[in-house]
């Protein structure tokens, strides 16, 4: 069988292999190109780039998250990349949705009922260190990210950095007790 073939057989084998290909690529991408969940290429990265927590933990780990200040915030579908710079703000949960309204760019209505996992994700990305927080569904797909904001010389914000790597060694932390 043809390397072309085995690939075409093994939609897994061919993310895997785009991925040692490209290593800081874009993960959504891969999944798209070779048919498997992006979570599915998620867990192909090295251990150290990435941690998985239960999706459970949703409002646990966004009410961390809005201690963090201006974020960027993405959705990535196969018809747009929607990047959003605001502060997460507190929600609440009712009829089904975790609501969040507030002084934000950033609001609206999640299922988050439907997050079954959660991935604290410390790679780099074209090069560069990327930190993000990443929701995802049952599906394997992303419902959205949350990444560590960078400054006018494009370096990771230092003090949003510091509450990424606490909220990082909380989880690794928890998941060791």
């Amino acid at each position: 069988m043809s390397a072309l073939s085995a690939a075409q057989a093994d939609p897994l084998a061919a993310a895997r292999a785009a991925l040692a290909a490209k290593p800081d690529g874009v993960v959504d991408a891969i999944a798209r190109a070779h048919g498997v969940p992006t979570q599915a290429v998620l867990d192909m990265l090295p251990g150290d780039q990435r941690v998985k927590i239960d999706g459970a933990r949703f409002e646990d780990v966004w009410q961390t998250m809005t201690r963090w200040g201006e974020i960027l915030f993405i959705v990535n579908t196969p018809d747009i990349v929607l990047e959003c710079h605001g502060a997460l703000v507190k929600g609440s949960s009712a009829q089904g949705y975790y609501n969040v309204h507030g002084d934000s760019p950033i609001g609206g209505h999640i299922k988050a009922a439907n997050c079954s996992a959660i991935y604290v994700v410390d790679r780099p990305f074209h090069g560069r260190r990327s930190c993000s927080v990443q929701f995802f569904n049952g599906a394997g797909e992303a419902m959205f990210k949350v990444f560590v904001r960078r400054n006018k010389e494009r370096e990771l914000i230092p003090e949003q950095l510091a509450l990424f790597e606490a909220l990082k060694s909380e989880i690794l932390n928890s998941a060791a007790a």
